[in-house]
């Protein structure tokens, strides 16, 4: 069965030979990984696009390929640890590095923030989406291998996350209350950026558009569902309308990290075809198929806080034969970790989840 066949089949709820499978790595990770399958290709990889080769994703035998257009691009633009850089939105970034016992590794946060000075607002001047070089690894990606994979166009952290870090976080969040017409205006610039962003990733052909931002926390929202409804909601509905007048067979997935279960219905209501990432930890994985499984699709799933770094072989089988015996009942289901994989994991981990996701029939 071709990978893009698979999950088509799995997306309409219909029955495939294995579960469909997705998985991304940190840069630390990836090269960890390439050295074990003696498969390096001696570029930095970026989960988050630019210049990714796929040869890890299509030699561990995955079903999706994703290219990314967007400010989340910018995550991973150095490795060196301490070093500071601006992005092309004004954003200003640090490498923080960590240490794990297979190395150190680096996360790149958040040091500068444009348009933290509302004064600076008028004067203000975002990227051009309608840029072709933005384009370049995706029209490559459908060329070379649309045939056979599932092909997703990302353009996450679409509305929420690209404007707080264009703000601050603690002052986007009171701007939301004190100020709405400010939020507004800010929350507008990710906004058209990224719809222009996911047209013309739709136009060039990818077969789902991945939409999201960090909106949950471990045990809840990071703002009230009503403030979500009045803020985000709209916009998302205008976003997705108008990607699906322009393909009515296109996809839309939509990704927030943590507990967002209370506006998960308003999603279904203006779009969503598929929820992403599903953390256990946050989620009662039985309630959220009952509760939604006829009408939404579920992308992770396999917990990257606990079982994958921390867990045995065994506990990643187990994790695995479990989704995919709850979530992956009558279809619907593209199993992966709930992140990009990260430097903590062990390899063996790693393997048993790609080995088990791969050899178990859903027939």
């Amino acid at each position: 069965m071709r990978h893009r066949d698979r999950v088509a089949l799995a997306l309409a709820h219909e029955e495939t030979d294995r579960c469909p499978m997705q998985i991304s790595f940190t840069p630390e990770f990836a090269m960890r990984l390439e050295q074990e399958i003696r498969r390096g290709t001696g570029k930095l990889h970026n989960p988050h696009g630019g210049g990714n080769t796929y040869e890890l994703e299509r030699n561990l035998g995955q079903d999706l390929l994703l290219t990314s257009v967007g400010w989340a691009n910018n995550y991973y633009q150095t490795c060196k640890p301490g070093e500071e850089y601006v992005d092309e939105w004004g954003v200003g970034w640090r490498a923080v590095p960590y240490e794990t016992r297979f190395g150190r590794g680096i996360y790149t946060e958040l040091v500068g923030h444009p348009l933290a000075d509302e004064k600076s607002l008028d004067a203000y001047s975002p990227p051009n989406p309608n840029d072709p070089r933005l384009y370049q690894d995706a029209r490559r990606l459908i060329q070379e291998h649309g045939q056979e994979y599932w092909i997703v166009g990302v353009t996450v952290t679409t509305i929420w996350e690209t404007a707080w870090a264009l703000r601050g976080l603690e002052r986007m969040m009171m701007d939301l209350i004190e100020n709405p017409e400010l939020a507004a205006h800010i929350l507008d610039i990710p906004y058209h950026y990224h719809l222009t962003a996911a047209a013309k990733l739709l136009e060039l052909g990818v077969d789902m558009i991945w939409l999201g931002d960090d909106i949950g926390c471990q045990k809840g929202m990071i703002m009230s569902p009503d403030m979500w409804r009045q803020t985000l909601k709209p916009r998302l509905a205008t976003f997705i309308r108008t990607l699906k007048e322009m393909n009515p067979d296109v996809k839309v997935a939509y990704h927030s990290c943590g507990n967002i279960s209370r506006v998960i219905a308003d999603l279904v209501e203006i779009g969503v075809d598929v929820l992403n990432p599903i953390q256990p930890v946050c989620f009662n994985i039985e309630h959220l198929k009952e509760a939604f499984g006829d009408v939404l699709c579920f992308w992770g799933s396999i917990d990257e806080q606990h079982t994958l770094p921390f867990g045995t072989p065994e506990d990643v089988r187990r994790e695995v034969y479990d989704r995919i015996r709850v979530l992956g009942r009558r279809g619907g289901l593209i199993l992966g970790p709930t992140h990009h994989v990260q430097l903590d994991t062990p390899l063996e981990n790693f393997q048993a989840m790609v080995d088990a996701i791969t050899s178990t029939s859903m027939r």
